[in-house]
């Protein structure tokens, strides 16, 4: 009987010690670290953080990479990248950051920050805004493709 019960203890405790498989990617938590920005405003959150990039602009020379469809969605977060490096990353890449990126999930190096973006109304600032979670990127080698 006690070799029954010590036999059953191996046997459940070994069903418990099944490694865990590790993924090649670890994405960060997009909504906490959006509630760690708010929390932290003005200043922002560093860090090393990995996302999925699902959509991408440029809009006077900077190029936007955002974690949503919808760059105005609450859960995105948009990885700005400097118009100075635009040439560093076409010719890094071999092609265009707001293409080269889509679909793909990076690791960007930096500080994430709330940022106020206002909405316009014939091309004038109007009393309405809303707040965005922005990663300033100067610099290629703050932010790399994991695959």
């Amino acid at each position: 009987m006690k070799y029954l019960i010590l036999l059953s203890i191996l046997v459940l405790s070994a069903c418990t010690a099944v490694p865990k498989l590790a993924s090649s990617s670890v994405s960060t938590d997009v909504m906490q670290l959006i509630e760690q920005t708010e929390e932290n405003a003005p200043r922002g959150v560093k860090g090393t953080f990995q996302f999925s990039i699902k959509a991408a602009a440029i809009e006077k020379g900077i190029v936007y990479l955002n974690t949503e469809l919808d760059y105005r969605d609450r859960r995105s977060i948009t990885v700005a990248l400097h118009p100075k490096t635009i040439t560093a990353f076409r010719k890094k890449y071999g092609a265009s950051p707001e293409v080269f990126f889509i679909n793909k999930n990076i690791e960007v190096i930096g500080e994430a920050k709330q940022v106020k973006i206002w909405f316009l109304s014939n091309g004038k600032k109007t009393d309405k805004y809303y707040f965005q979670t922005h990663i300033r990127v100067n610099s290629t080698k703050q932010i790399k493709v994991l695959n």
